[in-house]
């Protein structure tokens, strides 16, 4: 009985978690425009990647450059950070933090040898959920092209 249970949650996991060949990608996005986006474009039935786990927070100023590393430490082939247009940032200034912050933590991925190429950022309104399918299925269709990491996304130096 215990055995067939867990075949059914192995199952139901497999499910979730998307396709063996789409990469996981991490998406840390804003609250109050891109995660809406993404609403959006969930609650019109849009088809976009089921690989993408979004990470909600409350604004990309929020996001500390080492939550981008974190997720390529435990696993991911990609990480997107998306909020508000400039100008339209909930708390004002937040997506210009976080733009600087991301230009400057850029440099530091690269010296650490992570592929530049799989960090994405973009900006995605409450009202862009055709946007928000856009942007993860380019950035899945980009990871997949990009050559196969499969044990460190880390280059050995």
């Amino acid at each position: 009985m215990n055995a067939e249970k867990e075949k059914q949650k192995e199952g139901t996991a497999a499910t979730n978690a998307g396709s063996q060949s789409d990469p996981r990608l991490i998406a840390f996005v804003c609250n109050w425009c891109t995660y809406n986006g993404a609403d959006l474009a969930g609650t019109s039935r849009m088809k976009y990647s089921d690989n993408v786990r979004v990470i909600k927070l409350p604004c990309t100023g929020r996001i500390d450059p080492l939550f981008i590393v974190e997720a390529f430490k435990k696993g991911a082939k990609g990480v997107l950070v998306s909020g508000c247009h400039p100008g339209d940032c909930h708390y004002t200034s937040g997506n210009y933090h976080s733009r600087r912050k991301y230009a400057t933590f850029r440099d530091l991925l690269g010296y650490l040898g992570v592929d530049l190429n799989r960090v994405e950022f973009s900006w995605i309104s409450a009202s862009e959920g055709n946007k928000w399918v856009a942007v993860i299925n380019e950035f899945t269709d980009k990871i997949k092209s990009l050559p196969d990491k499969t044990t460190d996304i880390f280059t050995k130096k």
